[in-house]
């Protein structure tokens, strides 16, 4: 992403998602068969550094993720690109970005009419060709026409469709739209490390000012897990992708304590015998005071894919806001 630093200081992927329901049953959810849901979140990672940059929590966990989306965009700076998905590919959230003064870059949405206006270039790609055409969208109510460029890729039966509101190429190329766009996957992995990593799939508190407490502890720490690694990372000349914080921490900290209860054990010995030259061990000769890299690196995927098992009560959900005096505890 060196060529989008030259024109864009950020790059942020925005998503939605929902989070788990609470664990613990109150005595107000006594009555309520559905699954309750505390909340949802909407997240900004930033592809250059590997972080949070902006976490919104929504106690509704009905509140649609574009308007949700849409009301966030004060947090974002100046100039930055955002990528999402089909569901940002319409002409209201475009219509959104222009007083923010961003760029969007998103798939485009099938319900989303557009005009075309003009063809701009046709390039070959790596096994394949890309497109660059001039569309307008089609406005609804108090939303006008967006002029946007679309951007299509073929590689063989696969195709990708792009819009975006650069409409210089000089700014924002086709391979470098192409290219970008595939690492919008990246903020999936900062949802399975705070749920699943940080354990942010549990709740114990049916207040959802506890949940936005426990979700903004969460993103803390993942910011710490991204920095120390990225550290790790630098020393060993290795990407920081590479590294897994579900791996990282666990085996970092059993050589942590390996190590402390050695050296404090050692400690106790020479005071048990006062006057005795002990010779300290090299404690990095020591298996359980250290780690390979090959130990906290990220598997690579396989063909093999775990197949995750239907449970029909997630169809019946709640928002906890919803519920006869869930609002009282907001």
């Amino acid at each position: 992403m060196q060529s989008l630093r030259q024109h864009f200081p950020d790059v942020w992927v925005v998503e939605g998602s929902r989070l788990d329901a609470v664990a613990h049953r109150l005595t107000l959810l006594r009555n309520v068969r559905a699954c309750v849901l505390p909340g949802c979140l909407t997240a900004f990672y930033d592809l250059y550094r590997g972080l949070a940059r902006h976490l919104a929590f929504e106690a509704a966990a009905a509140a649609g993720e574009l308007p949700r989306t849409i009301a966030a965009l004060q947090h974002v700076p100046q100039g930055t690109l955002l990528v999402g998905d089909r569901l940002y590919g319409v002409g209201k959230f475009f219509a959104a970005l222009s007083p923010h003064s961003l760029a969007g870059l998103c798939r485009r949405n099938g319900r989303q009419s557009w005009r075309w206006v003009r063809n701009l270039s046709t390039t070959s790609i790596a096994g394949g060709t890309a497109s660059d055409i001039l569309v307008e969208s089609k406005g609804t109510g108090d939303i006008p026409p967006q002029p946007l460029r679309g951007v299509r890729g073929r590689k063989g039966r696969d195709v990708r469709e792009l819009l975006t509101n650069v409409l210089e190429p000089s700014v924002l190329s086709v391979t470098d739209a192409l290219s970008v766009y595939p690492w919008r996957w990246k903020v999936e992995r900062l949802f399975f490390d705070l749920k699943e990593v940080l354990n942010l799939h549990c709740f114990y508190t049916g207040s959802p000012n506890g949940v936005a407490m426990q979700v903004s502890a969460a993103v803390l720490v993942h910011t710490a897990f991204r920095v120390a690694p990225g550290h790790v990372a630098e020393t060993l000349e290795v990407a920081p992708e590479a590294i897994s914080p579900a791996k990282f921490f666990p085996r970092r900290a059993t050589a942590s304590i390996g190590l402390g209860w050695s050296a404090l054990a050692f400690i106790t010995i020479q005071q048990a015998n006062p006057g005795v030259r002990l010779h300290k061990p090299d404690w990095q000769a020591c298996a359980f005071a250290w780690t390979t890299l090959e130990r906290i690196q990220v598997e690579t995927r396989t063909g093999r894919r775990r197949k995750r098992r239907f449970c029909r009560s997630r169809k019946h959900w709640k928002s906890f806001a919803h519920i006869p005096g869930g609002k009282k505890l907001t």
